[in-house]
């Protein structure tokens, strides 16, 4: 069983035998560029792979990734799953395989590709485009079959030795202990049964872990008698003792020579009560790990309750036909498919898919609503893992849904645009709005989705476009939430194009148009905005900005998780993310046009506002306009505690792109300190994030000057040749190295 840390999942199991194959990888690895581990399912490819994998992970000096394409039931998110695994985060326009051809072309990892046997032909083709770039690039994979890419090394995997070796005992016992630490094979005759087990199971991994899952229910020499009954009783349709799916399954999938598994497999089928095969059946259409809450809300339903979905599943667990990982549970693929063709048998795919689909809407929903609040990393997070059972119910919405899929693209793009999903977010938008009508906020939001994702992904003119239609959407269905959206993309847009005034103009008069009255009334009848904040300092109250006061205390900067509130405290109502968004636009606006103390009192109070309200993400931009701010003021240690906050905040969103941003404005500051090398080391790690996320160096128009001051003042602090050389370090560092360091206030070289 595994879980992710790091680029190679967790071992979390006893590793056993296999010194010989190891030896064979490792001599692979060393003088082999592709290598692929081939053998039955069950045969444990992937925990041989993972070892391989972790021993000769030192010899990459740009680390050993993991891509596990198990879940991917076709080629579409092939080049995703494999950027995701390798870090990339493409922000730009380019064809997928470029952009990821071009990321690998001058590193030299280990790339992992795990289960590769249903995608054959798109994987020889991916890699033969990989290989062909990237000549640092080593490739293990995971297969049933060769992939027949040009130059592939194909290692055969046999089961483990039964006859003269004690490697099949050995997993038997460990297993046998796993699941019950007081277990063993001490009883007379236990060893001699279990060897026999061992050897009638032909010593395949899978099978062997399944058959310990039985003693709970039966003693060694009873689970020694009965598999070896099953396994030499005939398999013909007329034998009553063999299962039904022994008959059913497809050759293609379960050819003859895998009888031994198929078999044993149908053993522990049958050895499931009814509703645990039926929670068997349901639980396959989910494509990655699962918690309780899913697994109640996909497969309830008929003769399952959801407390019955609850006991089905440790039922389950302890005959390891689902793995459990603290609150998270896993199905291995070949049991998997096992479970996909006693659902096809049942008739009951569509109803699943229709379960699925919502389920993930629902998450999408409360997603969504949890954006602004106190569990915003946690959404941003589940919809991260999420990612491809989201792909799946959206695909399954497109064909038999389309309302709800409309509903769903425009509820989760922003989340995917955040992630680094920009071409996921974009497409899914268009083919919802092509899949049918949509009306009010629904075609608001994926017409926002697609000005986003174009935006973030520097084609401004169709960012100018979809913010244009949003506007007189919003203005025609009276939709005030749709009306700051818009002008948050509108604004945005102008903001890179150089027009800070327009932008201002607009969003200024969007906050006033959309205010409501406050709970308690008011001399004013309305709140005051970021913009009325700016003009009256009194508005602010102690909080107001002066140069020097808008530094964060301890908890702004992310040393404690405590709440500042704003004036008026606790009572004071939340607002909205398209109105926290629309305020930063007025920030950055202002800003751009050289009015720095109106800009550092609206930063300061937009920051408190998203701090009360537990919001991240427009928090980070404001940390990093009071960042540039305080630099513009020639305040650099206060700038550079401003570009930490930032870095923390978007270092818990995953957002390479925020990252990015934050370390190039951190190096200006500490080179406006004097500290040449220290900022050097730091542009350094900023550009492998912009490498990861595309794009060269990007930001509004007004940090370019300041990025060329800082760094003529770096080089000239400690000469060419020492800042080239603390450069190549930053930037060859692993990114999450380079960023931890540049956080440390004394950031050594």
């Amino acid at each position: 069983m595994m879980t992710k840390v790091g680029f190679l999942p967790d071992e979390t199991s006893s590793f056993v035998g296999r010194r010989a194959e190891l030896a064979r990888l490792e001599t692979a690895l060393a003088t082999r560029r592709m290598t692929t581990l081939i053998g039955p399912g069950g045969v444990g490819k992937t925990r041989l792979a993972l070892r391989a994998a972790r021993a000769a992970a030192d010899r990459y000096p740009d680390g050993a990734w993991w891509a596990d394409l198990s879940p991917l039931y076709d080629d579409a998110l092939l080049l995703p799953t494999v950027s995701d695994a390798v870090g990339l985060a493409d922000h730009t326009l380019r064809m997928p395989v470029e952009a990821l051809c071009e990321w690998l072309s001058d590193k030299r990892l280990l790339l992992v590709l795990d289960s590769a046997e249903h995608l054959r032909a798109p994987c020889s083709h991916l890699l033969a485009e990989l290989l062909t770039t990237s000549p640092g690039l080593t490739v293990l994979v995971t297969s049933r079959q060769p992939l027949g890419t040009r130059g592939e090394h194909a290692v055969r995997i046999q089961p483990l030795p039964v006859d003269g070796a004690p490697d099949a005992l050995q997993l038997f016992e460990d297993r046998l202990r796993a699941g019950d630490p007081r277990a063993g094979l001490d009883a007379p005759g236990d060893r001699a049964a279990a060897a026999d087990i061992c050897r009638r199971l032909e010593g395949i991994p899978l099978a062997i872990e399944l058959a310990a899952a039985g003693i709970g229910r039966h003693t060694v020499a009873q689970l020694a008698t009965r598999i070896g009954t099953r396994f030499d009783a005939p398999v013909d349709a007329e034998d009553l003792t063999a299962s039904r799916l022994d008959l059913l399954a497809d050759n293609s999938l379960w050819p003859r020579r895998h009888r031994t598994l198929r078999t044993t497999i149908g053993w522990s089928h049958e050895l499931c009560t009814p509703l645990e095969r039926l929670l068997w059946a349901r639980l396959t259409v989910l494509r990655t790990d699962f918690d309780e809450e899913t697994a109640r809300e996909v497969c309830t339903g008929g003769p399952l309750t959801p407390h019955d979905v609850d006991r089905a599943l440790q039922g389950l667990v302890a005959q390891s036909v689902v793995q459990r990982d603290g609150t998270r549970y896993r199905m291995l693929d070949t049991l998997r498919e096992y479970g996909r063709m006693w659902l096809a048998e049942l008739g009951e795919e569509r109803a699943a898919a229709d379960r699925h689909a919502k389920s993930f809407l629902g998450l999408a929903r409360r997603a969504h609503e949890g954006w602004t609040g106190p569990d915003q990393i946690t959404w941003y997070h589940t919809v991260a893992d999420a990612h491809l059972d989201l792909c799946a119910a959206l695909d399954h919405l497109l064909a038999h849904d389309v309302a709800g899929a409309q509903e769903m693209a425009g509820r989760v793009g922003f989340f995917w645009a955040c992630c680094g999903h920009l071409s996921e977010a974009r497409g899914y938008a268009q083919r919802a709005l092509d899949a049918g009508p949509v009306e009010g906020p629904h075609r608001t939001r994926l017409q926002w989705v697609l000005g986003v994702a174009a935006l973030l992904q520097g084609d401004f003119a169709t960012a100018e476009k979809y913010g244009a239609l949003c506007t007189a959407i919003a203005l025609y269905d009276h939709d005030d939430e749709g009306m700051l959206g818009a002008t948050y993309l509108s604004g945005l847009t102008q903001l890179m194009n150089g027009e800070p005034a327009a932008a201002l103009e607009a969003a200024e008069r969007v906050l006033r148009m959309t205010e409501t009255a406050p709970p308690d009334g008011g001399p004013e009848g309305r709140r005051a905005t970021a913009t009325d904040t700016a003009r009256d300092p009194a508005a602010s109250g102690p909080g107001a900005y002066e140069p020097g006061a808008c530094e964060p205390t301890a908890s702004e900067s992310g040393a404690s998780e405590s709440t500042a509130s704003e004036p008026g405290g606790d009572s004071a109502p939340l607002e909205s993310a398209h109105r926290l968004r629309c305020r930063l636009i007025t920030v950055f606006a202002l800003t751009a046009l050289g009015r720095l103390t109106e800009s550092g009192r609206a930063a300061a109070a937009l920051r408190r506002s998203c701090e009360r309200g537990g919001e991240y993400w427009t928090r980070s931009y404001a940390d990093y306009q009071l960042a540039l701010i305080a630099l513009l003021q020639g305040r650099p240690e206060a700038s550079a505690v401003h570009a930490r906050a930032m870095l923390a905040g978007k270092h818990r969103l995953r957002d390479s792109f925020g990252i990015a941003l934050g370390l190039d404005i951190l190096a200006a500051a500490i080179a406006a300190q004097g500290a040449g090398a220290q900022a050097a080391r730091v542009y350094g790690t900023g550009h492998a994030y912009w490498r990861m996320v595309g794009h060269p160096q990007r930001g509004t128009p007004e940090l370019g000057p300041v990025r060329e001051t800082c760094e003529l003042q770096a080089r000239a602090a400690v000469g060419d040749e020492a800042y080239q050389r603390a450069f190549e370090r930053g930037q060859a560092d692993n990114t999450e190295v380079g960023l931890a360091a540049a956080l440390h206030s004394d950031l050594q070289l």
